[in-house]
């Protein structure tokens, strides 16, 4: 029986199981997040850009997922890449599964594929993953409790960091840059790891998902979301955030949302789901 300890919290019609994955794993993502549905509803929902690739294992019924420019597919568990536009899911309820959202370049190191190969897509896990998907899934379903099923996540993700591919220094050190500054130009970039512009952008949009411009643009737009989700006003958000002014905030969520930012964060709903 595990001794990982594991949080438990109801976040209305769900139940949330959360704990830390292994320290050599924590580069990569915060958490591992179980779910279940105790409101077994159909339900439909807005998926946004983030900063994270997001992974469902999926243990309860198919999930209807739409993303931008390549219409909809019925998905079991899926990897949905790096977006720079919103979609949607429809569940017809009972969710159930775990969520992993992970860094980009940590992604191109567990899956062992260029990110920019599902870019604005989303990819049954048994096609990254071969006949170890379905193992997995398996062995997810027939443990007995959430902390067994972390310790199956931690021992099989080890495994594939052993394995898999490590980023180009340089693309690297341009994803810390723009994480630490938003405001960070592609040439200042460029500069500071000793690539062209031209470079820099191939390489980092074939490793992380998205080139440094949009990804900047998906990472601003995150930090508003967050602010606002925080209660920060709108115009405090669009400043902190790095927006000219509140007018050029709403334009950004129009575009990446499809929405206002009102409407978003209205909408928000635990994690639980594809986001």
């Amino acid at each position: 029986m595990s001794e990982r300890p594991v949080q438990f919290s109801d976040r209305g019609g769900w139940w949330l199981a959360q704990a830390r994955p292994h320290p050599a794993l924590r580069a990569f993502l915060r958490s591992y997040d179980g779910y279940w549905e105790t409101l077994a509803a159909p339900s439909r929902r807005r998926t946004v850009p983030t900063r994270t690739t997001v992974t469902i294992i999926n243990l309860g019924p198919p999930l209807y997922l739409e993303v931008p420019g390549s219409g909809g597919r019925v998905h079991g568990s899926f990897v949905a890449g790096m977006h720079d536009g919103h979609g949607m899911y429809r569940s017809p309820g009972g969710q159930r599964g775990i969520q992993l959202d992970m860094t980009p370049l940590g992604s191109y190191t567990l899956f062992g594929v260029p990110l920019a190969r599902f870019t604005n897509d989303a990819v049954d896990l048994a096609d990254l993953l071969g006949r170890g998907a379905q193992m997995l899934v398996e062995r997810l379903a027939a443990a007995p409790s959430w902390g067994e099923r972390f310790d199956l996540l931690d021992d099989f993700l080890l495994r594939r960091l052993a394995d898999g591919p490590a980023p180009d220094p340089e693309v690297a050190r341009a994803w810390r840059l723009l994480n630490r500054d938003l405001a960070v130009t592609v040439a200042d970039l460029a500069a500071e790891v000793g690539w062209s512009r031209k470079h820099l952008t191939n390489r980092f949009r074939e490793q992380a998902g998205l080139p440094p411009k949009v990804m900047a643009r998906v990472l601003r737009f995150q930090r508003a979301v967050e602010l606002l989700s925080g209660g920060t006003g709108l115009a405090d958000a669009a400043s902190a955030a790095g927006y000219y002014d509140q007018a050029h905030l709403n334009r950004e969520f129009r575009a990446l949302s499809g929405c206002t930012p009102t409407e978003l964060i209205a909408g928000e709903r635990p994690a639980g789901a594809a986001r």
